[in-house]
C-alpha cells in the first residue's frame, strides 16, 4: 500500500522521526534537566547552572520542525517540497540554537552577578553590558550561518554590512562613544556604585552606571546625570577609596605673646589632637609673621574617611585649643591696625596753623 508515491513503511519511518523528537522533548529532556540541576547544586562552578538554563530554553515544537529534515529523507518527495521542508528545518535549528546560546549567556551572567554583587557592585553593570554584547554577537553569527545554509551570498552581505556599519558608526559615534566609555568605566573601575565622587564642580554618590549615562545623587538630593564619555575625559576624585584624610589648618596669635609662650604652642596643639581617637598628629609649626598675627600651621590625619567624623573632630580640636590657649595666657589674633603718632614736623605745624586760620575766617 502506497500514498503520494511512498509506501506505508516509509511513512511510518518518517512519522517515527517526528514522534521520537516530541517524546524526547516532552519526557526524556525534563528528566535530564532535573538530574543535571541536582548535580549543578553541589558544584561551585557556574557553567553547569548556565547549561541547565540553556536546556530549559529548548522548545519541543522547534525540535519537531528540525525533525522534518530526517523525516523527509525517508520519503520520495518533489524537489520543491523537499527544499521547503529542509529550509524550515534549518531555520528551526538555528532559531533553537540561538535561544539556547542566549539562555546560556544570560544564565551564566546572572549567576556570576549574584556572586559578585556583595563584593563589587560595579560588576553588575559590567556583566549586564557583556551579556547584551554577547547575545548580540551570538545572534549575528547564527544569522549569518543560517543565511549561508539557505544559499544566500554571505560574503556580499558581510561586505554590505561592513559599509553600512561604517555609516551607522559615524551617525551614532556619540552613542557608541558612551557605550565604550561605559565598558572602560566598569572594567577599569575608577568608581563603583555607592562611591562618593567629585567631578569638576559637582559631587554626589554614584547610584547607577548605565550603558550611556551615569547617575549621581548629590548632597542636596537631586540626581546628576553625566554621559559616560564626559566622565572618562573629566578629572574625578573618588572619596570612597580614601583610607585616611589629611587635614591642614592655620591659626594666628596676637603679637603680645612672648617667645616662651610661642614655644609651648606646638606641644599644646599635639596634646589636644592626641585626645581624639580618630586623629593622628603630624606637625605644628610657627610659620611666620602675618599682618596682624603670629601664624601657626597644623597638620593631622583623620584615621577614617568619614566627612562627618572629620567635622566633629575638628570642632573638638578648636574648642580644646581655645581652652588651652586661655590657660596659657595667649589670645587668638584678629585683623587690627595700630596708629603710631610721633613728633610733628614743621610742615605739619604749618598745615595745622593754616587750617586754624581758615576756620577763624569762616567764623567771622
Amino acid at each position: 500500500m502506497s500514498f503520494a508515491g511512498n509506501d506505508t513503511l516509509a511513512w511510518l519511518r518518517a512519522a517515527a522521526w517526528m514522534v521520537g523528537a516530541v517524546v524526547l522533548m516532552k519526557i526524556i529532556l525534563p528528566l535530564v534537566i532535573r538530574r543535571i540541576s541536582r548535580w549543578a547544586v553541589s558544584t561551585s562552578t557556574r557553567w553547569d547552572d548556565a547549561l541547565v538554563q540553556a536546556l530549559r530554553a529548548v522548545r519541543w515544537y522547534l525540535i519537531a520542525l528540525v525533525a522534518l529534515h530526517p523525516a523527509s529523507q525517508e520519503l520520495v518527495l518533489r524537489a520543491n517540497t523537499e527544499r521547503w521542508m529542509s529550509g524550515i528545518a534549518t531555520v528551526a535549528f538555528f532559531l533553537q540554537l540561538g535561544l539556547c546560546a542566549s539562555a546560556f549567556i544570560s544564565g551564566w551572567i546572572v549567576n556570576v552577578r549574584q556572586d559578585s554583587l556583595q563584593k563589587d557592585p560595579s560588576t553588575t553593570s559590567a556583566l549586564s553590558i557583556l551579556s547584551f554584547i554577547g547575545r548580540v554577537v551570538a545572534w549575528a553569527v547564527l544569522l549569518l550561518l543560517l543565511l549561508d545554509n539557505l544559499g544566500f551570498d554571505v560574503n556580499a552581505l558581510v561586505a554590505g554590512l561592513g559599509i553600512g556599519g561604517i555609516a551607522i558608526g559615524l551617525a551614532l559615534q556619540n552613542i557608541l562613544g558612551d557605550l565604550f566609555a561605559s565598558l572602560s568605566i566598569v572594567l577599569d573601575k575608577p568608581f563603583q556604585v555607592g562611591d562618593f565622587v567629585v567631578i569638576d564642580d559637582f559631587s554626589g554618590s554614584v547610584e547607577n552606571i548605565g550603558l550611556k549615562t551615569t547617575r549621581l545623587r548629590s548632597l542636596s538630593g537631586e540626581v546628576l546625570v553625566f554621559s559616560n564619555g564626559d566622565l572618562t575625559k573629566s578629572r574625578l576624585r573618588n572619596y570612597k577609596l580614601m583610607k585616611e584624610r589629611r587635614i591642614p589648618f592655620t591659626f594666628g596669635l596676637t603679637f603680645d605673646a612672648t617667645p616662651e609662650q610661642l614655644e609651648q604652642v606646638p606641644g599644646v596643639v599635639k596634646k589636644v589632637v592626641d585626645t581624639q581617637e580618630q586623629a593622628r598628629f603630624d606637625r605644628a609649626h610657627f610659620t611666620g609673621f602675618g599682618g596682624s598675627s603670629l601664624d601657626f600651621e597644623v597638620v593631622y590625619w583623620m584615621l577614617t574617611p568619614d566627612y562627618a567624623a572629620y567635622r566633629d573632630v575638628q570642632q573638638a580640636i578648636n574648642l580644646g585649643l581655645m581652652r588651652e590657649f586661655a590657660a596659657l595666657g595667649v589670645d587668638f589674633a584678629f585683623p587690627t591696625r595700630t596708629l603710631m603718632l610721633g613728633k610733628q614736623g614743621p610742615i605739619a605745624v604749618a598745615l595745622a596753623k593754616a587750617s586754624g586760620a581758615s576756620e577763624a575766617d569762616t567764623a567771622q
